[in-house]
C-alpha cells in the first residue's frame, strides 16, 4: 500500500541544514529531488521554473550540478539566492559580529512605538508584548545590517528573524485558509532574542558548509516566454497544484515584516500573476477572466463543465479557476521549450484534486499538454498518498524534449511501486487491491 510518505514532503527537510531554514508547506522534499537528480548525467544543467524555497537548486548544488531557477515572488528569489550562497570563513565571522551587535542593540532598545507591518489583523498573529520585541529586533537589524534587499550575505540574519516571527505567532498553516489559536501567547523579549540568536547561529553553521555546485534564482513569471535559448538538460520542479493553496498565504507575514509587501492588495496582485493563485483579489478577478490563447488540453473543457454543473454555490467560480490554472500550465509548457536542449528530460511533481466530487486528473492533463507540445516518452507515476482523502495522490510526470529518452541507471527503491512506469491507473488499481487485502486481514473487534 502506498503511504503518505512524509519523507517526500517539507517535513523531511526541517533538520537538513539550509533546507530547514524556513518552512513552506507546499515545498517538496530533498529526498525526492535527490532521487531524480541521481539518475541524471554528471554534466546536466538543471532548470527549475517554479523555484519556491530553492530545494531543487540546493540539492543540485550539493551534488555538484549547475542550476538556474525562476520564481514570480521577489521574496522567494531573494531567499533562494541566500540559500544558494557559499559563505567564506570571513563571511561567517562578519555574520557572528553582526549578530552580537543586533542582539545588544535590541536588548537596549526600549522604544515601544516602532514601525509595524500593515498585516491585516496583526493582533491575531502576535500579542502586544511579542510585537514590541519583534519591532525592536527589526529596527536593530536595519540599524546594524540594513534592509533585507541591501544587506548582501548578512541577510541570513533576516531569515533568522522571519523564522522567529512565524514560530512565535499564533498562526497554523495546516488548512487551505490560515487558522489561529484562540489566544495569542505573550513571549518575553529574552525568549525571542534567545531564539533569534539560536536560529542565526544554526543558519550560519549550515551556510558555511560548501556547496560544490552553483545555482542562481531569477525573477520571472514561468507562464511567460523564456529568454534562455537551448541551455538546459533537465527540468526538475514542483509547480503549484490546482487546489487553491497559495504560497502567498504562508509567506505574507515574512514578506510584510521584511518589506517585500507594503499593502494587503499587493499580495493579491502578485498571486493573480502566479499559476493557481487565488489570494484576495486573485479570486474576485476570476469572474472576469477570459483566455488570451488557445489551449492544447482539449479534454479540459469536459472537466470544467462537470465542476460547473454540480450546481454548488461556488461551482462556476471554481470551474473558471481550474480552467485558468491549466491554460497557464499549457502556456508554460509551450514557452519552456525554447530553453531546453534536444533530449532534455522534464520532471514535474504535481498533485491531483477534487472539486465537489469531480476528479481533476492533473497528470493526465499535463500529459495531454506535453504530447501536444511535441514532448516524447510522456508518462506519470504515483509517488505518494497526499492525505487522508483516498483519491488524492502526488505524481511525477516526466517527458523528453525532442528525442527518445536515454537509458536510466537502475537504482534501488524503498517502495516497489515507486519507480514503476506502469500506466498510472494500473498502479492505482494495484494499490487499491493491496489496501482491500490488508483491510480484510485486520482483526475485528
Amino acid at each position: 500500500m502506498i503511504s503518505q510518505r512524509s519523507d517526500y514532503t517539507f517535513k523531511y527537510n526541517r533538520s537538513l541544514g539550509r533546507h530547514g531554514w524556513l518552512r513552506l508547506t507546499p515545498a517538496y522534499s530533498v529526498k525526492l529531488v535527490g532521487r531524480i537528480i541521481d539518475d541524471l548525467p554528471d554534466t546536466c544543467n538543471i532548470l527549475d521554473p517554479f523555484s519556491g524555497t530553492a530545494t531543487t537548486g540546493v540539492v543540485a548544488a550539493e551534488r555538484g550540478y549547475k542550476s538556474t531557477l525562476f520564481d514570480i515572488n521577489p521574496f522567494l528569489v531573494w531567499f533562494g539566492n541566500i540559500k544558494l550562497a557559499n559563505l567564506s570563513g570571513d563571511d561567517s565571522a562578519a555574520l557572528r559580529d553582526a549578530l552580537r551587535n543586533v542582539v545588544l542593540s535590541a536588548t537596549d532598545t526600549q522604544d515601544e512605538s516602532l514601525w509595524l507591518p500593515s498585516l491585516k489583523n496583526i493582533e491575531r498573529w502576535w500579542s502586544r508584548e511579542t510585537l514590541i520585541t519583534l519591532a525592536q529586533l527589526r529596527a536593530s537589524l536595519v540599524k546594524i545590517i540594513d534592509e533585507p534587499k541591501n544587506a548582501g550575505f548578512l541577510s541570513l540574519l533576516w531569515i533568522a528573524f522571519a523564522r522567529v516571527a512565524i514560530e512565535h505567532s499564533a498562526a497554523a498553516f495546516n488548512h487551505v485558509s490560515v487558522s489561529f489559536q484562540d489566544d495569542t501567547v505573550s513571549h518575553s523579549k529574552q525568549e525571542i532574542l534567545l531564539a533569534f540568536e539560536s536560529y542565526a547561529e544554526a543558519f550560519i553553521a549550515s551556510a558555511t558548509a560548501p556547496l560544490p555546485g552553483k545555482g542562481i534564482v531569477h525573477l520571472h513569471n514561468s507562464a511567460s516566454p523564456f529568454h534562455e535559448e537551448s541551455q538546459f538538460d533537465a527540468i526538475i520542479t514542483s509547480p503549484p497544484y490546482p487546489n487553491r493553496i497559495s504560497y502567498i498565504r504562508e509567506l505574507r507575514p515574512s514578506m510584510f515584516w521584511l518589506g517585500f509587501l507594503g499593502e494587503a492588495r499587493e499580495a493579491g496582485e502578485l498571486d493573480w500573476q502566479a499559476i493557481g493563485g487565488t489570494w484576495g483579489i486573485a479570486t474576485s478577478r476570476l469572474t472576469t477572466w477570459s483566455p488570451t490563447h488557445e489551449c492544447a488540453i482539449h479534454s479540459l473543457d469536459t472537466v470544467v463543465e462537470k465542476i460547473k454543473r454540480t450546481g454548488e454555490k461556488n461551482s462556476e467560480l471554481l470551474s473558471i479557476y481550474v480552467k485558468k490554472y491549466f491554460y497557464d500550465v499549457d502556456e508554460h509548457l509551450r514557452s519552456i521549450q525554447s530553453a531546453l536542449k534536444p533530449g532534455a528530460e522534464v520532471h514535474y511533481i504535481i498533485g491531483n484534486s477534487t472539486f465537489y466530487g469531480v476528479h481533476v486528473d492533473t497528470p493526465d492533463l499535463y500529459e495531454e499538454s506535453l504530447l501536444a507540445r511535441g514532448f516524447k516518452n510522456v508518462s506519470s507515476r504515483v509517488i505518494r498518498k497526499r492525505n487522508s482523502k483516498k483519491e488524492l495522490f502526488e505524481y511525477c510526470t516526466s517527458a523528453t524534449y525532442g528525442r527518445a529518452k536515454r537509458e536510466y541507471r537502475q537504482t534501488a527503491s524503498e517502495n516497489p511501486h515507486e519507480h514503476s512506469y506502469k500506466p498510472r491507473y494500473e498502479q492505482l488499481r494495484l494499490l487499491e487491491s493491496e489496501a482491500k487485502y490488508l483491510e480484510k486481514q485486520r482483526p475485528t473487534s
